[in-house]
């Protein structure tokens, strides 16, 4: 049941992505954006994909009450009682409203229906905001941290995987970042705010998480975020002058490479979603991560204190963490294939991983 629901939460997130960058794109003027051509299959997937998808965690809930109360009052007590419910059948309905809209309306020709359907995935989001950890914890500000982190996700991540999955040449590349660059600034930057306020709702003390599944997954989302803003400033940034000085040169590798990374994150913050916050984990022998006993050398004690005591070989990995990052740049500066500066992250990634867990004492 975990592995399905870590599944289907990452594909909710996944096709919010697709069919959120995928209106917007259509929005967009055509000598603004490469060529694309979006199936309307896939977005009918998609919406699908929504409705079916979020519903693993009612179906969670239903296993666990129907021995005790009966399929059919099981069902009407978590779709009209629990709060997970109601936000699901808001969703289904929701989405079916979607699903018909890209079915009988041609969105892809007027801004202003266009414009409607963007505000119809964005009533989605909100139900996902409502149903979202964050929002069990503490209402408001977490039903609204969740939704604005949601939301810059979506923009960011939806709008490189619709141009990776769908665009059919780099035409208009110097257009096109002229206006995303912008947009995608301005959705990390509430990407970031909104996620510090998530944290500080959800995790009482990020050091003492790392014992535990929750901590090691949430270092690893923030862990790849670093080699995520190296290709945001290589596709954002630098690619403009690559492209306007060389065009043969192809740039959709490099956003597909970030798209990956997008994936990811996504996966990572599925699995968060699948495990007991810190605030509801008291540590001890039997709950901690497989991970950090492998790397961790000391006596695990009931709630124990995280310290941080960085050692010669934390150091030496930190440094080599620190090379990785100028390797990504280096490799792109050198016109290696974008897969190079890709692998170059991962492996900043795992020496990053290892000197934080070779500095816990």
């Amino acid at each position: 049941m975990v592995v399905l629901g870590f599944l289907s939460q990452a594909f909710v997130y996944l096709c919010f992505s697709i069919i959120m960058g995928s209106f917007i794109l259509t929005l967009i003027p055509e000598d603004k954006r490469p060529a694309i051509i979006i199936p309307k299959g896939a977005l009918l997937i998609t919406s699908s994909g929504i409705a079916l998808f979020s519903f693993f965690p009612v179906l969670q809930l239903m296993v666990y009450l129907v021995p005790n109360m009966g399929l059919g009052e099981t069902l009407q007590s978590v779709l009209l009682t629990f709060e997970v419910g109601k936000a699901w059948l808001f969703t289904f309905i929701v989405s079916i409203f979607l699903f018909l809209f890209i079915c009988v309306i041609d969105y892809q020709h007027n801004k202003f229906i266009n414009s409607i359907g963007i505000a119809i995935i964005f009533l989605l989001i909100l139900a996902l905001g409502w149903s979202s950890h964050a929002s069990s914890y503490n209402v408001l500000p977490g039903f609204i941290g969740d939704t604005v982190h949601f939301t810059a996700v979506s923009v960011w991540a939806g709008v490189l995987i619709a141009i990776s999955m769908f665009s059919k040449s780099h035409a208009n590349w110097a257009n096109f970042l002229k206006w995303f660059t912008p947009v995608a600034i301005v959705c990390f930057t509430l990407t970031i705010a909104s996620g510090l306020l998530l944290m500080d709702i959800i995790v009482d003390d990020y050091a003492n998480s790392l014992p535990i599944s929750y901590g090691q997954t949430l270092l690893l989302k923030h862990l790849l975020i670093i080699p995520l803003v190296v290709f945001a400033v290589v596709n954002g940034l630098l690619m403009k002058k690559r492209v306007q000085s060389d065009e043969r040169f192809n740039p959709l590798p490099w956003i597909k490479a970030e798209g990956v990374l997008m994936l990811l994150i996504f996966s990572a913050t599925a699995a968060l979603g699948q495990q007991s916050p810190p605030r509801d984990t008291a540590i001890s022998s039997s709950n901690v991560s497989v991970f950090f006993r492998l790397v961790y050398q000391g006596h695990i004690e009931p709630n124990m204190q995280v310290q941080f005591a960085p050692n010669a070989t934390a150091i030496m990995l930190m440094v080599v963490t620190l090379l990785f990052l100028g390797l990504m740049l280096f490799s792109f500066i050198k016109k290696m294939p974008a897969i190079m500066t890709f692998l170059m992250g991962m492996f900043l990634v795992i020496g990053g991983y290892l000197s934080v867990m070779l500095s816990i004492k």
